[in-house]
């Protein structure tokens, strides 16, 4: 069924705000990772870009060039990925559920190396699609120190899907970015 594809979640930030272990906070009954796996599901492979083991069963990479924050999530996962298409999610965002990956990878397009949500010219980069093609551009803007991502976008072919379109059909909790526990409905 459909086309293959490959399922990322970073979860390397320090949590610094939240006061624990993002990837570990037990939310409704599990931790916050199982949730954005399970999310992944359909994907024909899943993996999680970590500098520390998590007890998950799927492969867990350190950054292969740490220190670039996000951007460095992102390099990993391309690098890593055995498909075109890398669905990229972040360790918080467990309402990112099996459906909102079906709808988002049928908006690639042939030219777009990203497919990500945007609202009022800010582009989310988390919870989006990027193209293995990316890799050399990442590493290059991680070499040189520009650790934007929505730079990145911005200079690239992508696809923006109307996040009003996607709150409205996934519901307005999709891209909560938890950074503190009582953030999380």
């Amino acid at each position: 069924m459909g086309m293959e594809w490959s399922g990322a979640v970073l979860a390397g930030g320090q949590s610094r705000r939240f006061g624990q272990d993002k990837a570990r906070y037990c939310y409704r009954g599990r931790p916050l990772l199982e949730w954005v796996l399970e999310g992944l599901g359909q994907a024909s492979e899943r993996f999680v870009v970590a500098n520390q083991a998590y007890p998950v069963a799927v492969p867990i990479y350190p950054d292969l060039r740490p220190g670039g924050d996000t951007l460095s999530g992102l390099h990993t996962a391309l690098a890593r990925a055995r498909c075109e298409w890398v669905a990229v999610a972040a360790c918080d965002q467990p309402f990112l559920q099996q459906g909102y990956w079906r709808f988002i990878l049928k908006r690639i397009q042939p030219e777009a190396q990203a497919v990500v949500a945007a609202s009022e010219g800010f582009l989310e980069p988390l919870g989006g699609l990027y193209h293995k093609s990316l890799e050399a551009e990442v590493a290059r803007r991680l070499e040189a120190g520009q650790l934007g991502l929505q730079a990145l976008l911005r200079s690239i072919p992508h696809v923006a899907v109307p996040k009003a379109e996607l709150e409205g059909r996934f519901g307005p909790q999709l891209f909560l970015n938890a950074n503190h526990p009582q953030d999380l409905p």
